[in-house]
C-alpha cells in the first residue's frame, strides 16, 4: 500500500489514476466492523472497475485542533494504516488535519482532494458521514457535487451488532468499563495499544519472579480500565515515515498477562502497562510493541505482603495460559457470522 501525506503528490504512476480511483474519507478511529464495511465496499467497487482503492483520513483527529481536545484514540495511526493495507488499500491519504484544513469548505476539499488529486470516480460514505466548515459536506451536497464532478456517491447505512450502531463511541464505553470482549465485538479484533518498551522499575524479575515488558505509549491511546487481563502481543517492525509503504505487523504472537494501573502495592502514582509474557525471554528493550487485550482476568488490587502478590500473580499467569490455549492470533474475537452476524439498521 502507498501512503502519502500530500494531497498533491500522489505515489501512484499517473497511469494508474487516468481513470480514477474508489475512495473513501473518514477518521476511521479503531477500523471498527462498521469503518471495515466501508472500506469493503471502496476496495469492491474498485475491483468491479479495475480502479486503485484509496483512503482519505486525517491526523491528528479534528476534534483535538478544532477543539483543543478530543478522546484518546482507539488506534495508532501505525496500525491504521497496517489495517487499511489488511482490507485491501491500495493508496492512503494521510492529510495533516490543522486550523487551515478545518476551514476548507466543502467544495474546495471536493475540488482539491477527490477531483484534483486523487480522480475520484466512486465515493463511498457512511450514514453520517460531515466534513469541512460547518460540516456542510453531508451526503446530499456531496451527491451534487458529485453530478457536476463526474464521480458518483454510495451511502452505506449504519452497521448494528445486538440491537446497537457499531460506533467508536460504544467502543470507548465497553473500554471504559473493562469489557474488552465487547469491545473486541464490536472492533472485529481485540483492542491494543503500542509503544516501545522501557526499562521499567526492575521489580518484575528481580523482586517478583516475573519479569515484564513496560510499555511507554507513544501515542495518546486510549487504555481499558485498570486490572489484570489476558493478552497477545507483537513486536512490530519500526515506523517508517510518511510517504511511505505500510511493512505491516510481525504476524507472530506471544501470550502473556497483562496488568493496567499503578502498582498500588508499592505506591506507583503513573499508570503503567507491564507485561509478563509466558515462556519468552528475550531482552526486548527499546523494541516498539503492541498489547492485545483479549479477556479481563480481575480488578488491581492492593497487598499487604509481596508473597502475596507473587502468588497472585501466579495464578493470573495459570488463567491467562488457560485463556489463550486456544487464541493464536488477534483476529479470534472477529463476529460469528452464523450465529450472531452484524448487520444493516433498520
Amino acid at each position: 500500500m502507498h501512503i502519502t501525506a500530500d494531497p498533491h503528490s500522489i505515489p501512484l504512476a499517473p497511469r494508474a489514476l487516468a481513470r480514477g480511483c474508489s475512495v473513501t474519507i473518514g477518521n476511521f478511529d479503531g477500523v471498527h466492523l462498521g469503518h471495515q464495511a466501508l472500506i469493503r465496499r471502496t476496495v469492491e467497487r474498485a475491483r468491479e472497475a479495475g480502479l486503485p482503492a484509496a483512503v482519505v483520513t486525517f491526523h491528528p483527529h479534528p476534534l483535538r485542533v478544532i477543539q483543543g481536545k478530543g478522546a484518546p484514540q482507539l488506534i495508532s495511526l501505525q496500525h491504521k494504516l497496517e489495517c487499511f493495507a489488511d482490507l485491501g488499500i491500495d493508496l492512503a491519504l494521510v492529510m495533516p488535519f490543522t486550523p487551515e484544513t478545518a476551514a476548507w469548505s466543502p467544495e474546495d476539499f471536493v475540488q482539491t482532494v477527490l477531483v484534483e488529486s486523487l480522480n475520484t470516480r466512486t465515493l463511498v460514505i457512511g450514514y453520517d458521514h460531515a466534513f469541512g466548515k460547518g460540516r456542510r459536506g453531508n451526503a446530499a451536497l456531496l451527491a451534487e457535487l458529485g453530478q457536476k464532478r463526474g464521480f458518483a456517491v454510495e451511502q452505506l447505512p449504519a452497521l448494528c451488532l445486538h440491537g446497537n450502531t457499531v460506533s467508536s463511541t460504544r467502543i470507548r464505553e465497553a473500554l471504559f468499563r473493562g469489557e474488552v470482549v465487547r469491545a473486541a465485538d464490536l472492533l472485529g479484533r481485540p483492542h491494543s495499544v503500542e509503544g516501545l518498551v522501557v526499562k521499567g522499575m526492575r521489580r518484575g524479575g528481580s523482586l517478583l519472579g516475573f519479569p515484564t515488558a513496560n510499555l511507554q505509549m507513544d501515542e495518546d491511546l486510549l487504555l481499558p480500565a485498570g486490572g489484570v487481563y489476558a493478552v497477545l502481543a507483537e513486536l512490530i517492525p519500526k515506523r517508517r515515515g510518511l510517504p511511505g509503504v505500510c511493512t505491516g505487523s510481525s504476524g507472530a504472537y506471544l501470550k502473556g498477562v497483562a496488568n493496567v494501573g499503578n502498582n498500588p502495592t508499592f505506591g506507583d502514582e503513573f499508570l503503567r502497562v507491564e507485561t509478563h509474557l509466558l515462556d519468552f525471554h528475550a531482552d526486548i528493550h527499546d523494541s516498539p510493541f503492541r498489547v492485545y487485550f483479549v479477556e479481563r482476568l480481575r480488578d488491581e488490587r492492593k497487598f499487604d505482603a509481596v508473597p502475596e502478590l507473587v502468588e497472585q500473580i501466579r495464578r493470573d499467569a495459570a488463567k491467562a495460559r488457560e485463556v489463550l490455549s486456544s487464541v493464536d492470533s488477534p483476529s479470534f474475537h472477529a463476529v460469528d457470522g452464523d450465529s450472531n452476524p452484524p448487520r444493516t439498521c433498520q
